[in-house]
């Protein structure tokens, strides 16, 4: 069957990248205008954090200026000052270069955190609208039912009436019609919540959208291609690279120095006013912290990065546990439907010899209908059960990034 084939493409939706600006994903459309206007503000915020962190070794300018007025000595005096300094390090035994680079792979870390909010998010709605689909076919078998179980119900009624049961089996029929109506209106309030649900994410007419298609992937490009242990790798090299700023820290730092500096006073009401004065100053500077915790503080960023190492590892292992349970699920779904499919075609083969014992007169027009209905409640089982698979591969589209 062309349902169980296995399929070799990689799922059919584009996933995210590492920044908004670079990729516009399809599948934003499943998702309301303000979901996706919160998420483009997480990463500009993440953008102007990453900058800021990039450029944290640049330190400020200090520009002062002060204006004083006082009458010491019963004579009123102005003094006026200003001044303009840097500090600047510009060599920190690598500390500049880690540190941009722990900053970049930081920014890495904090977009795909808001990737990961964002596929989730977009997951539960095509997951609550795969499930109104499938609660529509639910609605039409159950609706189904309720006809199989009176037209069952009305040959018990006869069949009493002709003495040909008791009332025991009369009972039994309209139990069993009352049963699958209140199944019917539980689905009804079930799909009515979903719909809720779906209404808070999306902006989008439940009725008029189409779910998408996944297809299978394989574990290998599952894991080559995956969200989650990217941002594990990202998040190792971040402590890596934080360790390095660590250590550097201790190490010795050269500075570049420069000031520039004005003054001027002058006595009011008088003829007296100084000259203005200014002069400027430069310079470098070396200085190295002398610190008792330098060895503890070193050592808990080593430990720390490598246990990042090691949860990569353990990463790597739920993952692979996740694909395979998924795997195992979908191919019970896939024996389920080809369960299915043998059932409709019994049932088929059923209504054509009843057709036939109809027209010989030996079935009744109740027995015809019981059975084309039973074929049509087989082929929406067969439906249900492809979204049922959907769902499923879904669980791994959560995780899995298209480059």
């Amino acid at each position: 069957m062309k349902a169980l084939k296995t399929l070799s493409l990689v799922l059919v939706l584009c996933s995210f990248l590492y920044s908004s600006e670079d990729v516009v994903d399809p599948l934003d459309k499943y998702i309301s205008d303000n979901k996706k206007n919160k998420f483009d503000f997480d990463y500009k915020k993440v953008e102007a954090d990453g900058a800021k962190l990039r450029d944290s070794w640049i330190n400020p300018l200090r520009l002062n200026y002060s204006y004083i007025k006082n009458n010491s000595y019963n004579r009123e005096q102005k003094q006026q000052s200003a001044s303009i300094k840097m500090d600047q390090t510009i060599f920190q035994s690598g500390g500049i270069y880690f540190g941009i680079k722990y900053a970049n792979y930081s920014k890495i870390y904090a977009n795909l955190s808001v990737d990961m909010q964002k596929r989730k998010l977009i997951k539960d709605a095509i997951s609550i609208l795969m499930q109104i689909k499938q609660i529509d076919l639910k609605i039409k078998k159950q609706e189904l039912l309720i006809k199989n179980s009176e037209i069952s119900l009305t040959q018990k009624k006869e069949q009493y009436i002709s003495g040909q049961l008791d009332s025991g089996f009369l009972d039994n029929a309209i139990i069993e019609r009352n049963f699958v109506i209140q199944s019917l209106y539980d689905i009804q309030t079930a799909k009515e919540k979903l719909i809720s649900k779906f209404k808070t994410i999306s902006d989008l007419n439940y009725d008029n959208v189409k779910i998408p298609s996944l297809q299978k992937i394989e574990k290998e490009q599952f894991l080559q291609h995956n969200i989650v242990l990217d941002m594990s790798q990202s998040e190792m090299e971040k402590t890596k690279y934080f360790k390095n700023v660590t250590i550097a820290k201790y190490l010795p730092k050269f500075s570049f120095i420069a000031g520039y500096n004005w003054k001027s006073e002058s006595l009011l009401g008088g003829s007296f006013q100084s000259p203005e004065t200014s002069y400027y100053d430069y310079g470098l500077s070396v200085s190295m912290p002398i610190d008792l915790n330098v060895f503890n503080d070193i050592e808990s960023t080593k430990v720390e990065y490598l246990k990042s190492k090691i949860e990569i590892e353990d990463k790597k292992r739920e993952l692979i546990a996740i694909y395979e349970q998924v795997m195992q699920n979908f191919e019970n779904f896939e024996k389920k439907k080809s369960l299915s499919i043998e059932t409709k075609d019994i049932y088929a083969r059923l209504l054509k010899d009843t057709k036939e014992l109809f027209s010989a007169g030996y079935k009744t027009q109740y027995d015809v209908k019981l059975l084309e209905n039973s074929v049509i409640i087989s082929k929406i089982d067969y439906k249900i059960l492809e979204i049922d698979t959907q769902l499923e591969l879904l669980t791994l589209y959560e995780m899995y990034k298209f480059d």
